[in-house]
């Protein structure tokens, strides 16, 4: 039995159905929304109207990605920004942050980048160009 809709989902609008189990011992589309027959009690369940489904997050990230300048950012990324983030988890074994709260983990992220760029520094020394 049709129950409704449930529009202040996240991810878009949802159909209710809720049977009975007397409703749902006869219905011909059990199959497809138990895959236990029914044996003690009646279902209730909920799938998401693809015309009002909403992008996630994730959906848009691979939109980005997959577009033309996404691919070409995405490829420099991976020359640029990577190996920096593989030296701090791998090498150095800065691998988790300990901290909560958006202004304290950005602290303990650029303590860090400071860690991994004065490793740089006592091997490469400092550059004739940075010289202040």
């Amino acid at each position: 039995m049709y129950h409704g809709e449930r529009e202040d989902a996240e991810r878009g609008t949802y159909s209710r159905f809720r049977g009975k189990l007397a409703d749902c011992r006869e219905c011909k589309l059990s199959s497809k929304c138990m895959q236990n027959p029914v044996t003690s009690r009646g279902r209730q369940i909920q799938f998401l109207n693809k015309e009002t489904a909403k992008a996630n997050y994730s959906d848009l990230m691979k939109q980005k990605v997959d577009s033309e300048r996404g691919a070409e950012e995405y490829g420099k990324r991976m020359w640029i920004i990577e190996p920096v983030f593989g030296n701090i988890a791998s090498n150095i074994g800065l691998d988790k942050l300990s901290l909560r709260g958006k202004d304290k983990v950005t602290g303990q992220g650029t303590l860090y980048a400071l860690v991994h760029n004065i490793g740089k520094y006592w091997r490469y020394g400092m550059d004739k160009s940075m010289a202040v």
